[in-house]
This record gives structure tokens, sequence and C-alpha cells, in this order.
């Protein structure tokens, strides 16, 4: 057997371990069941990919996430390292030919999904491999009160039964201690050796600020920090709008969402990676795989869905252990928004009964019928034929898919694409010489921001409600364009693909799970409730805040938070003459907006406030009819 750090070496070209990974690794040599728990950045693949490779045999990694599989797959394979992901895409005939690969071609990993895991198939072929450890990749999916519970991740504990000598190892960066004990009864651990790496981050500076021109702040931050940065929003469309207002002032910027092709996005990861882009705006699909030691900023424009969310993802910045900073910008919108987005389109089990039953109808399944049957499906004319809210409703196919009701598949979000290949003024013209097209496509370039400028998703079902005509006279339109060059189009018919996982019992089938869906619900109430308590405490340290939701205890004040600053920074006499003198000066010249007198002045933010108020009640300034204040 190989010794690990000469495996490191040898695959990895590093000399040293990161803290905690050689103990976790020789507790899973010595064929303990073992607990990794290591926030973002910790190396947790590691921890079980050297194991498995000093040992002979294969590894079973099991993981929620298709792309996450693909991701560590194709990096073990550039290593030299025998390596296969059984996705969804694979028919029945190849995986039995990739588990007979796995069997006698001396693979070293196999990932797969715990729904795959469910296969009669699978559970043969896996009692005849020599499998040398077994992985739980995001293991919080396995407990009831984790973050993404998956009920499928329950039938693991499988793999325990069909492999009772091999051990296991359990890995996931976010964990409450609550989630942790849960994570080892289900499965099975038998004196557990766990490691748990206090999640405190010494260099990285978590700061709130109450922002009503939230831009203006994100320039300010990107200016006082020139380096790679990354900005975190809500929606696709804000990565191209944000990134493209941002190239307008002068930074250079790109962005990145999971509607982008595969080769977009690798083009722009590329360039924010090897530093041609300082900024990337990104949605959290941008979050796998990424190990760029210098961020310096990450900027939550919008408000983050939970703690557990928000802490991997703030934890992207600093990893060289240089001081960095984490920044959420809110406003007094921002937590309406929040709820209205995770909280008001829960489906409840009611309306999930409702969707389950009118999606068998839909596709005509006879009572007790339609077990693994396929289907292609529209979201969109499916919600408009049964008058379904379209975002309840993918939350309630969600619920159904996690629980294994259904399996949704990953083109889910796939539909036809439209991108403008001609001037603005061709296109007009066009319009004078095309009467009839007028009403169509002026919705759709009103309704699509930088149609001119990228290739751009569109619903042709929305773009026909809009403009008063039916989706196929929309579809007719669009391929009008495309013969007259006018457009490039990729027209798709169907945005998703949906397999029955079992047979229809209406309500019967919704009861079984109606507990688990109730439970989730709570638990993303909670986690709203987590978070809005976050930004809106002033008075304790951000850090501290952040590590007792995770159970750690004892902890002092980080000193370099938003509240930590804003406590140890008070305003002395001597602060408060400077200050008003410096801002009579700079307001000699002509009237200034707050914002103004910062930039022209040195007084910090925090304090401009505070020492405007006491120029205007000693009638040193005024305010003008602009908003602006003058000297009296």
């Amino acid at each position: 057997m190989q010794h690990p750090i000469q495996i490191l070496e040898h695959y990895w070209n590093f000399t040293s371990f990161k803290p905690l990974q050689e103990d976790i690794i020789n507790a899973v040599l010595e064929d303990e069941d073992t607990f990794a728990l290591l926030p973002t950045s910790g190396g947790k693949s590691i921890c079980f990919q050297i194991p498995a490779l000093a040992k002979d045999g294969i590894c079973i990694v099991v993981s929620p996430l298709i792309a996450l599989m693909k991701n560590q797959v194709s990096a073990l394979k550039k290593k030299g390292i025998k390596a296969m992901a059984l996705t969804n895409e694979f028919k029945y005939a190849e995986i039995d030919t990739m588990l007979d690969n796995c069997i006698y071609g001396n693979y070293k990993f196999l990932y797969l999904s715990p729904e795959r895991l469910q296969q009669d198939i699978v559970q043969e072929r896996i009692q005849q491999m020599n499998v040398n450890l077994i992985a739980v990749d995001e293991a919080h999916c396995i407990s009831q009160w984790g973050n993404d519970f998956r009920p499928a991740y329950k039938h693991i504990v499988l793999l325990r039964k069909l492999l009772p000598n091999v051990n296991v190892i359990a890995l996931t960066a976010s964990a409450t201690p609550k989630v942790v004990e849960d994570i080892v009864e289900a499965l099975d651990f038998i004196n557990p050796k766990i490691f748990k790496q206090s999640f405190k981050r010494e260099h990285l500076a978590y700061m709130v600020f109450e922002e009503d021109d939230k831009f203006f702040r994100m320039e300010q931050i990107l200016k006082k920090n020139p380096n790679s940065s990354i900005i975190y929003v809500r929606s696709r469309k804000n990565t191209f709008e944000i990134s493209n207002y941002l190239e307008q002032k002068g930074f250079t910027s790109t962005f990145y969402h999971g509607g982008l092709s595969n080769t977009e996005k690798d083009k722009h990861f590329s360039s924010w990676f090897n530093n041609q882009k300082q900024v990337m705006v990104a949605t959290n699909a941008f979050g796998m795989g990424i190990d760029k030691a210098d961020v310096k900023t990450v900027i939550h424009v919008n408000l983050p869905e939970s703690l557990e969310s928000y802490f991997q993802e703030a934890g992207r910045a600093g990893r060289n252990n240089e001081k960095a900073f984490a920044v959420i910008l809110k406003n007094k919108g921002d937590e309406e928004h929040v709820k209205s987005q995770f909280l008001n389109i829960l489906p409840t089990v009611d309306f999930i009964k409702q969707v389950y039953r009118k999606l068998c109808n839909y596709f005509q399944i006879s009572y007790g019928e339609g077990e693994y049957s396929t289907h292609e499906f529209n979201l969109n004319t499916f919600c408009k034929t049964y008058s379904f809210n379209s975002l309840i409703t993918y939350n309630a196919l969600k619920a159904l898919d996690r629980t294994s009701v259904i399996t949704l598949s990953q083109q889910f979000h796939n539909r036809s694409s439209v991108q403008v290949i001609v001037t603005n003024k061709v296109v007009f013209d066009y319009l004078d010489k095309h009467q009839e097209t007028n009403t169509i496509l002026k919705t759709i370039l009103r309704t699509y921001g930088g149609i001119f400028d990228q290739d751009v998703k569109i619903n042709t079902t929305l773009i026909a409600d809009k403009s008063s005509t039916t989706e196929e006279k929309v579809i007719q339109l669009l391929l009008q364009l495309q013969k007259d060059e006018i457009i490039e189009l990729q027209l798709t018919k169907t945005d998703a693909q949906i397999i029955f996982l079992q047979p229809r019992e209406d309500d019967k089938t919704i009861n079984r799970i109606a507990k688990t869906i109730e439970q989730q619900n709570n638990i993303k109430k909670k986690q709203v409730a987590s978070i809005l308590n976050y930004v809106n405490n002033n008075d304790i340290c951000k850090s501290v805040q952040l590590l007792s939701y995770f159970g750690e205890r004892k902890l002092g004040d980080c000193g370099i938070c938003s509240v930590c600053i804003k406590t140890n920074d008070s305003l002395s006499n001597n602060t408060v003459d400077e200050s008003i003198a410096a801002i009579v000066l700079a307001l000699k010249a002509k009237p200034l907006s707050s914002r103004d007198i910062v930039v022209n002045t040195k007084i910090k933010e925090i304090h401009i406030a505070t020492i405007l108020k006491l120029m205007l009640e000693k009638d040193i300034i005024e305010i003008t009819s602009a908003n602006t204040y003058k000297i009296k």
C-alpha cells in the first residue's frame, strides 16, 4: 500500500495535507466509519479519493448531483485515474456494460445517485465488485433536518447490507449538530470517528450593508479591492445585466448561469479564473469546482436562501489566507422579496396532490399503472392547461422528484433560444415591410433584454399571451425570422422529461410523503428566518452569529466584520470637529449629496449620517430642494 502523502504528491502535486485531511484519511484506512465535516475549500474529496487509491478495489461514491459527479469524474480522468458516473442519460444496456467494466476493468471510482442504487441490476453487480470504500458525498441530504433532504438517501444504508465488511465515510460542508447526529444514525455507523473542522475564517470579514443604491456600493467595493471578485445574484437575467453595467463602468466582468452552454461556461470561467476578468457575476449555479485562492470579495446583491448556502458561497473568498470580504447588500424591500421568492411559492401537500393527479391525467396514466413510463413535458403548456402558477408548480414537481415519485430531467430549463443577428435599424426596417409581425416581434424585443448581444432563452407561451395570439403563430414567425436571417433560432418543443417511478395511486402516493413535505417546508421557513435574523442583527459579531448557527461555542468577536468595526470605531470629539471642517470645505465649492461628500472627503461612511445630522442641528448646513447639502 502506497503512503497517502506519496499519492497526494503523485496525483495532486501537493507536498502536505490541509488541516484534518491526514487524520481523516488514516481513520478511513484503518477501516473506521468516518464522518468529515469540513467547510468549503477544506478538501473533502481527497479524504475519500486517497484511501480508495491506496487500497485494491473500487470506491462507490453516492452523490445527489449529476453535475458534481461529472465534475469529479472528469477531474480524476485528467489525472489518469479510471472513474465513471452512472447518470440518468444511460440506457439499461449501457449500464450493464459499465457495471461489467467496474467489475473487470480496474476502475477505481463508481459515482452514482441514491435513486440509481435502488435498481436491481446495480445492487447485483455491486455485490460482485471488490469494493474498498463507500463514500457518501453531500451527506446532509440524508438528514430529515438537513438542507436539501432527499428521502432516497435513506436507502444508502442498503449498501451496508450488500457490503457488510466495507467501511463508510460521510462528507459535507454544512451541518448543524442535529444534522450530524441524524447522519450518523441513518448510515448505521459503529463507533464513528467524527472530524469537525472549525468554520472560523480568521481573515474573512463578513459585512452587511443597508443600501438604497446597491450598484453604487458595489462599485465602491470593487474599486477599493481591485482583485478577483464574485457577485451572486438570484436570476440569470441579472447576471448578464449587472456584468454589462460593470463593463460600462470600466470594470472587467463576465457572467455565469445554468442556462449557458458548456462552451460558454468554460470560456467565461477561464477568463475569470485566469484574471482576464476581475468580476464574475453569477447565480448559485456557480459553485462546484471553484478553487481560486485569490478571490478578494464575494458580494451578494440579493439575500441568500439560507445560512448554509451563504456560508458556502461566502467561503469562496480569501482561500489564500489573506484579508478578504464577504458582503451582503440589503435594502428595505429585500425582506418581503426573500419571503416572496422562497416562502410564498412553497407547495402545500394538497397542491402537490392536485399537481400529481393532473400530471397522471395529462399523460393518460390509469390507476395502478405508469411505473417507469417516460414522457416529454412542457411546464408552461401544463400550467396553462390547468391554470396553475408556474413557480409553485415547478416546486411541486421538484418535491415529487426529491421524494422519488417522479424523475424530472436535467433538461428542465431548456427552452427555445433566440439571438438577433442584425442591427436595430435592420429590425425596424423589417417591421416596416412586414406589418403583420409588429405585435409579436415587438413583444419579444421588449420582454428579453440582451437579445441583440447573446443567445437568450425565450418562453413561446408567454410571448403568445403577451401579444394576444397563439403559440403556433409565434413559432411560425420565429421560423420566418430565421429564414429571413434576422435571428438565429434553436427551437425546442419540450423543456423536460418526466419518468414516473411509482404506479399511480393518487392521494395514497402523496400521503406517504406528506410528512416529509411539511417538514421540509417548515425547515425552509426556519432557514429564511435565520438569514433575516443574520442580516438584521447588528449587535452580535457576524462571524459569531454564523459559527453559533453551526454549533460552535465559546467564540470571541472577530474584530473585522461590519458589527465589530462599527462597535470599535466610535467618534471622538476631535474626529467630529475635523469632519465638520472637511465637509464645510467641500461644500464651499457647490452643494453636494451625502454620497458626494463621502467621495470628496476622507470621512468614513459609517460616520457621515451622524455628522450631517449634527451639522443640521447646529444650523451649519441645510438641505436643498434637490436633496443635497449646502452651507447656510
